[in-house]
Formats: structure tokens, C-alpha cells, sequence
């Protein structure tokens, strides 16, 4: 092909399957014409990826495409570590074959997070799934595995912040105290931080001063 785009001729890169060059071997073409000075463009055409998030209703403000994951174990067990580490959404891509498998993996890696589980999106049998992965894992044992899947898992929960106890906020108005602020302006200003009452923590700085 590249022979014949040096000789002058044209060539359309077409899929069936969505965009060409996503997590697709017409990737290759692409870098090849680049590296020879091959002008290449592209038209619009549906991407799996970015179909299944605006489909998802999953916050998708910051995603990871991650494509197939390697078949290699190590490279796959290190690729899941670092998805379970990323903030935002990830997706994934896979085959018929692999799919329960996969579904298991991920949620043995990241934990129960929310997940789209998309088939043959833009096709004739499109079918979505929303859930858990516990959930997908379920569902998909009941299922005859066929077609494409797009898999967009949620981003981990927030982390909770830490409780803090009266004998902790007392802790902190005392270290404001030491900076030159009154028991009273220390209480209020740890207040507003901790949400704790002003009043409960006063009492305590009070007491600590009295002992």
C-alpha cells in the first residue's frame, strides 16, 4: 500500500468496526505514510470509545482509553494496578471470548465501581448494560457472549475524610492559640474547619487552661 501511495496513487482506509487506527492495526499504515511524507487525513466517523461515555451517565470529565488489555500476565497485572490508581473513567475494549474473564479481573482490580457494559454499539443488536461490576460479572454468566464489547467502568469513590474527635479540634485551636490568636478566635476558626462545635471545643481549650 505504501508502494502504491509513493507512486500516486490514493488509498481510503475503511472498517466495518468503528474508527480506523483506535486500538486497530490500520495504526500502523498510519505512521508508516507519516514517516515517508504521505499527506493523511482523516473523516469523522463513530468511535466506540467515546460512543459508549456519552452513554455511560458516568462522570466523564477526565478519562483513560485503555483499549484490550495485554495477554501478557505481567504486563496485564501491572496495566490493572495502574488503571486502579487513575481517578477518572476508564475504557476498554473486548472480545466475545474474553469478556467474562476480563469483567472478573477488573472487578477482582478496582474494586465494585459502576460499569457500562456496551455490545455492537451503533449496530443492529446494540445492547446496553449499567451496573457493578459484581453485578456485570452476574449478568454476564447468563449471557451468550458475542460481538464487540466497550466496557466504561466509573472512576473511584472519593475518599472520606478522616472523622476528627473534639480532643483533635481542641488540638489544632491550641496550635492557633500559640500563633497569637484568643481561645475564642481559635475555637470559631477550628470550628469552621472541622465542623465541629465552637462551644464543645472553647470548653475543652478552657478546661486544658484550667488543669
Amino acid at each position: 500500500i505504501l508502494q502504491r501511495l509513493l507512486s500516486g496513487e490514493s488509498c481510503a482506509l475503511v472498517t466495518d468496526a468503528g474508527t480506523p487506527a483506535i486500538s486497530d492495526p490500520g495504526q500502523e499504515l498510519v505512521n508508516l505514510a507519516a514517516e515517508a511524507g504521505i499527506p493523511v487525513t482523516s473523516i469523522p466517523g463513530p468511535c466506540a470509545a467515546v460512543t459508549a461515555l456519552s452513554l455511560s451517565g458516568l462522570e466523564c470529565r477526565r478519562f483513560s482509553f485503555e483499549g484490550f488489555l495485554p495477554r501478557d500476565k505481567k504486563e496485564r497485572r501491572a496495566s490493572l494496578e495502574q488503571a486502579r490508581l487513575y481517578q477518572g473513567a476508564l475504557v476498554y475494549y473486548e472480545a466475545p471470548h474474553r469478556i467474562k474473564e476480563t469483567l472478573s479481573e477488573l472487578l477482582n482490580a478496582l474494586g465494585n465501581r459502576p460499569v457500562l457494559v456496551a455490545r455492537e454499539l451503533t449496530k443492529l443488536h446494540e445492547e446496553l448494560w449499567r451496573g457493578s461490576l459484581s453485578g456485570a460479572v452476574q449478568w454476564m454468566q447468563s449471557q451468550e457472549s458475542r460481538g464487540e464489547y466497550v466496557l466504561v467502568i466509573g472512576g473511584p469513590a472519593p475518599a472520606q475524610p478522616e472523622e476528627i474527635t473534639p480532643e483533635q479540634a481542641a488540638e489544632i485551636a491550641r496550635k492557633k492559640m500559640a500563633e497569637g490568636c484568643s481561645p475564642s478566635e481559635a475555637a470559631k476558626l477550628t470550628a469552621k474547619e472541622t465542623g465541629l462545635s465552637k462551644n464543645e471545643i472553647y470548653a475543652l481549650l478552657i478546661q486544658n487552661k484550667e488543669e
